[in-house]
């Protein structure tokens, strides 16, 4: 009897105490058109996310991508493979994180968030009051 009273307790502590996170959006996520995956993980109580994998990797000249269109001229000659994008977002509510995004198409940091929605993900990016939303797909 007491280890039933005593497997009891733990579970309604369990449930009580609930994951600090509902979901985790960490792994592997394929972009909406296919073109690119981001390798999302926790860093620290936050989530990060970098390019991993590109459909096309190799500019024209048959180099390797690089961030060429970073606002910082410092930044332009790394390769497009690694770059932070998804750039420390805080959790935001349940299955929700909110910080800023990294455009490596226009060089530009936005205010966003991302959204689990079980293997899907969306993914906002904003200006103002003008959003754009976008949906990953969680990959291997």
């Amino acid at each position: 009897m007491k280890a039933v009273a005593t497997a009891v307790l733990a579970l309604v502590l369990g449930l009580l105490a609930g994951p600090a996170w509902a979901g985790d959006p960490s792994g592997l996520w394929l972009t909406e058109d296919g073109s690119a995956k981001i390798r999302v993980a926790k860093c620290g109580a936050n989530v990060c996310g970098t390019i991993s994998w590109l459909k096309e990797p190799n500019d024209t000249s048959g180099k390797p991508k690089v961030d060429k269109n970073n606002a910082d001229t410092g930044k332009r000659s790394r390769p497009i493979i690694g770059v932070p994008i998804v750039l420390s977002m805080k959790p935001d509510g349940d299955d929700k994180w909110s910080g800023k995004i990294y455009n490596a198409e226009d060089g530009k940091t936005y205010d966003g968030s991302i959204t689990l929605a079980g293997n899907t993900m969306k993914v906002q990016g904003c200006v103002s009051i003008f959003c754009k939303t976008k949906t990953w797909t969680r990959t291997n």
